[in-house]
């Protein structure tokens, strides 16, 4: 029996004031229990011979910080796909 039902996907859509389709409930809910399913499968590995760690990556595969000259501005805008006095332009996203 699945763990996420379409009520569940319906009532938490309704909480977020989302409008969804009929088929996008029946989809999130099929996706969001395949999901919770792979985080099961994760969560029942034995992980007790791993040694805990604070970051994915090792930190000797980091590379050193150096300070480098920055690109000349005129190269950085001749490459952008909208520029204007100096600046970079990019489509209006609030108040349009």
């Amino acid at each position: 029996m699945p763990r996420v039902t379409v009520e569940t996907v319906a009532h938490v859509a309704r909480l977020a004031a989302l409008s969804l389709r009929p088929d996008e409930l029946t989809t999130f809910a099929r996706q969001l229990d395949q999901i919770l399913s792979y985080a099961e499968s994760i969560q029942a590995l034995d992980v007790s011979q791993v040694e805990p760690m604070s970051h994915a990556a090792r930190a000797e595969s980091l590379r050193e910080d150096t300070v480098r000259e920055p690109l000349p501005r005129e190269e950085v805008l001749r490459s952008a796909p909208d520029a204007a006095n100096e600046l970079f332009r990019v489509p209006r996203v609030l108040g349009g």
